[in-house]
């Protein structure tokens, strides 16, 4: 009796001072500890306080500086356990899906299987997880786990059910997430959340739909799914009859279905909705946190009201990434482009690192102002000063802008310097604005070489002929006009926009 009370006490004491680390170095120290204080001279004890080292591990917040370090330091540990338990082999799996989910923590569920540990009720969701972590995840290998499940009886438990449901929804086509839903009975609130975001996802909002006028119980997560579904795919008057209904059922909606609608009423030019909502947010007290803010500062920016964006960003007093860069592109938009400048340099004085989307916006506020030397510094300084990695539109961006200020030759560079695997969408886009910049300034042999590689790019493109026809003719160059018109009327795949005259008619 006396040994298992000091067992027992012992093994309280190393789970109390587990849970006070919060740290990889905190752990580390009581790690440490227990090894020069001889706790783990036994067996019994070793795996006792490996195993708790290891759940405190899952404690631990992800960070993309440390995740490494963790994961293998709990590779580390759970070596250290002999026999390991179900729950050790759970703890390991959800370790590797917090922190690094891209690694293959599925090969551990292998391990387990090879030594009979039978697994549990938290096995598979973890495992589960892990597979929906990870971006084009193995279908055959989800399908085999299903079948795990099914051999273990597990599959009837809903936390198991819903999260691979997921993983279907996520790495499947949707039928399969609808075939296990329509195979199991057993449902609750989430089992219906999770397919309707799955629907969503795979724009199959009408299903999404019918799924949600179905379901006999529905929660926020109900509601915000098919809203934002709704906004996500234009369909506006959909998302904000959506919410009048929330709203008139005695329903309070909280950010996410308030911003969803704030986006279908931007999308839609419905100023009177977007101001009814807001007034609603303020009828009600709700706090307008980072989210709301970003939210309502892009609306009343896409309605023509930055002056309004201006004052709800200034009041914002947690601004993220996501709220500088809504602010900087409406200004952008409304032309303001010394501001815009202003406003990036804003976000890097305040400690907060600029991504891709922050340099689209300060170099399109810089094209439609004409900042040509300030936009070449900053996207000179992209990688060796900010770290961000520049992509097809950052090119097609500078291209724009040097071809609006007449730099011909030097747009062409830039579109030739755009990287080789980017998409075909982002180089027809350059290649275009570089025709509209020679149209303007009236470059007839960058023109003629933009022209083949925009034909090139989308053979069906009619307007690149009209263009070409307008630029020699307005040089004078009438044979090159018969020219191309003999080859627009060749062309089977050009689409032909039939003319209209107002004084005709």
């Amino acid at each position: 009796m006396i040994n298992s009370s000091n067992r027992l006490s012992f093994h309280l004491k190393v789970e109390n001072l587990l849970k006070l680390c919060r740290t990889l170095k905190h752990l580390h120290q009581c790690h440490a500890q227990f090894i020069t204080s001889g706790r783990i001279s036994n067996d019994f004890n070793q795996n006792s306080v490996f195993a708790n080292v290891l759940f405190a591990i899952t404690s631990i917040a992800p960070t993309s500086s440390a995740s490494n370090l963790v994961v293998s330091y709990a590779t580390s540990v759970f070596g250290y356990i002999k026999n390991p338990s179900t729950f050790c082999f759970n703890t390991i799996i959800r370790v590797y899906t917090l922190h690094e989910p891209s690694l293959f923590s599925q090969r551990f569920f292998v391990e387990m299987r090879r030594r009979s540990v039978p697994p549990d009720f938290y096995t598979f969701p973890f495992v589960f997880k892990a597979c929906a972590a990870k971006k084009n995840g193995s279908l055959t290998l989800v399908k085999t786990l299903h079948c795990q499940a099914l051999r273990f009886g597990l599959i009837s438990d809903l936390f198991t059910l819903n999260t691979l449901l997921r993983v279907y929804s996520l790495n499947a086509p949707i039928d399969y997430a609808l075939q296990l839903f329509d195979e199991n009975p057993q449902r609750d609130v989430v089992t219906y959340n999770v397919l309707i975001d799955g629907l969503v996802k795979a724009r199959e909002i009408v299903r999404a739909r019918e799924l949600f006028d179905s379901m006999p119980f529905r929660d926020l997560v109900s509601w915000n799914s098919l809203i934002a579904g709704y906004a996500q795919m234009n369909q506006c008057r959909e998302a904000i009859s959506l919410f009048d209904e929330m709203i008139d059922l005695g329903l309070k909606p909280d950010n996410v279905a308030i911003v969803s609608t704030l986006s279908a009423c931007a999308q839609s030019g419905d100023l009177e909705k977007g101001k009814a909502i807001h007034d609603y947010t303020k009828r009600n007290r709700l706090f307008i946190d980072s989210f709301l803010a970003t939210g309502l500062i892009d609306f009343y920016a896409k309605c023509g009201f930055i002056d309004t964006s201006l004052e709800i960003f200034n009041l914002c007093s947690d601004k993220t990434l996501f709220t500088w860069n809504a602010m900087i592109t409406g200004l952008a938009m409304h032309g303001y482009g010394e501001l815009t400048v202003d406003y990036f340099r804003k976000i890097v004085s305040s400690g907060i690192k600029p991504d891709g989307v922050s340099f689209i916006s300060v170099l399109v506020g810089c094209s439609h102002s004409g900042l040509v030397d300030e936009a070449k510094k900053l996207f000179n300084e992209m990688g060796s000063l900010y770290d961000v990695d520049r992509e097809m539109k950052h090119y097609g961006c500078m291209a724009d802008l040097l071809g609006r200020a007449g730099l011909i030759e030097e747009a062409a560079d830039m579109i030739e310097q755009m990287p080789k695997d980017g998409g075909n969408r982002e180089k027809l886009l350059a290649w275009s604005g570089l025709l509209g910049g020679c149209r303007i300034h009236g470059n007839i042999e960058v023109a003629e070489k933009a022209a083949k590689r925009v034909n090139a790019l989308c053979p069906e493109d009619g307007g690149v002929y009209k263009v070409m026809v307008e630029m020699y003719a307005n040089a004078e160059r009438w044979g090159d006009v018969v020219k191309v018109r003999e080859v627009m009327e060749r062309n089977k795949k050009v689409k032909k926009n039939a003319g209209f005259s107002k004084v005709l008619s």
